[in-house]
């Protein structure tokens, strides 16, 4: 999915046009003389992915005398869009970070643009260090369907999603935190009562339909779960789970809980909202903590969606190998590398969550409690992935039809037969 986190792109703000004809031209980078490792990926440096690889680098160039990265930073989008022309050229790098699911990862691998890992999972032993919630992200089929198959990709981080409190609003407008869904409505409205909107929203990005699906998520099991994202059976969007979605969050739209006006609003806006103070409720993902961390000056707290077993979440986005990289054996290792106990105690501590630290090296109070509450979600089988990873383009037909609810152009039935057609016109034969 476009999964939610601040995508901060530094040197490589270029338009995809441009990475399409360099990859195009034949510029000759994407030969080899065996010292150099060209890297690919889309963090912030200042995120804990972004510290975390950057001190991976730094331990592979010491393990490989002689050998240097080559790292270009690219903008999320820019791969998103253009990783199949580029995977398809001369250009490819030898390793890269990409998005992972049916629509992103499983369209690669079906492509046949990235390299089959499974031999080197079973060498290195990936499968038995990332936890079978987190690598259900890591295989595909050969119609690119993600939970079977073979190895195409490697997480090294998990995310998922939690209601973050801004405990001083609470304090102000003398409302409880609310532990339990039923709390948590009421405090909604207690708030829309004071004038203020409870939740900050992005309905021009993922924020708005995470919110939808989270309430579908609120009445379903795993087995609705593995129909939606893994086919296996049908889904009906106009079964009890999505019905109350739509109508609960149409609902939450006119009694003033969430902003007629974010209809127009971009992730990035929602998280400044909030670290400014502005709303006391937001409802997104792990990706968020760590820039939380630095910058909300205010006391707050998170908890996971009350009243429900499932939530957004799965293992990190994904290093693959594209099929034509000229060093796939430097690319293994530093995957390895970003593995170790080293470079994931490092991410641990700097607000990301890890899959193979050691507890005993997370020392910070806030990353302890975030990998906590991943451990729980995990432990229960609750990662129940995201809304547009189904098939190919979902996430668009998402944004603008949840738009469409948030202004009350369509309603929710209407909306519902909308995500039905795409949703079908896009799951692959079988």
């Amino acid at each position: 999915m476009l999964t939610a986190r601040r995508r901060v792109v530094a040197t490589a703000v270029v338009l995809a046009g441009s990475l399409l004809l360099t990859s195009c031209g034949g510029s000759g980078s994407g030969t080899s003389d065996g010292k150099t490792l060209r890297l690919w990926h889309y963090e912030g440096p200042d995120s804990a992915m972004g510290v975390a690889w950057n001190e991976a680098i730094k331990e592979f160039e010491a393990k490989h005398p002689g050998v240097k990265v080559k790292f270009e930073e690219k903008g999320f989008e820019q791969i998103q869009k253009t990783a199949p022309m580029v995977l398809n050229s001369s250009d490819a790098p030898d390793i890269m970070e990409y998005n992972k699911g049916n629509a992103t990862a499983g369209l690669l691998s079906r492509q046949g643009l990235l390299t089959d890992l499974t031999a080197e999972a079973g060498k290195r032993g990936w499968d038995k260090e990332i936890p079978a919630s987190v690598r259900t992200t890591s295989m595909y089929d050969a119609n690119g369907v993600m939970g079977s198959g073979k190895w195409y990709g490697v997480p090294n981080y998990g995310e998922y999603t939690m209601v973050f409190y801004n405990k001083d609003l609470f304090r102000k407008y003398k409302i409880a935190e609310p532990r339990t869904f039923g709390r948590l409505t009421a405090a909604m409205d207690e708030f829309a009562r004071a004038g203020v909107t409870p939740l900050a929203n992005a309905g021009a990005e993922y924020m708005a339909q995470q919110y939808l699906y989270q309430l579908a998520l609120s009445r379903a099991d795993r087995s609705w779960v593995d129909k939606y994202e893994l086919y296996k059976g049908r889904t009906d969007f106009h079964d009890a789970a999505w019905t109350y979605a739509a109508t609960t969050f149409a609902d939450w739209v006119r009694k003033g809980w969430i902003s007629k006006a974010s209809s127009g609003t971009k992730a990035e806006d929602a998280g400044v909202s909030w670290i400014r103070g502005k709303a006391p409720i937001l409802f997104s993902g792990s990706w968020w903590y760590g820039r939380f961390q630095t910058e909300a000056t205010f006391d707050w707290d998170t908890s996971l969606w009350p009243g429900s077993n499932l939530t957004l979440g799965s293992g990190g986005n994904l290093w693959v190998v594209p099929k034509g990289a000229k060093n796939k054996e430097l690319a293994y290792d530093f995957i390895d590398i970003t593995l170790s106990k080293k470079i994931q105690n490092l991410l641990g501590n700097k607000g990301g969550v890890p899959v193979a630290a050691d507890a005993s090296a997370i020392t910070d109070p806030r990353a302890k409690a975030l990998i906590s509450g991943f451990n729980t979600v995990s432990a229960r089988d609750g990662l129940a992935f995201y809304p547009d990873w189904p098939v190919a383009g979902f996430y668009d037909t998402l944004v603008s039809e949840t738009q469409k609810l948030i202004t009350g152009s369509e309603k929710p039935d209407a909306y519902l037969g909308n995500l039905q057609k795409a949703y079908d016109q896009g799951v692959p034969k079988r």
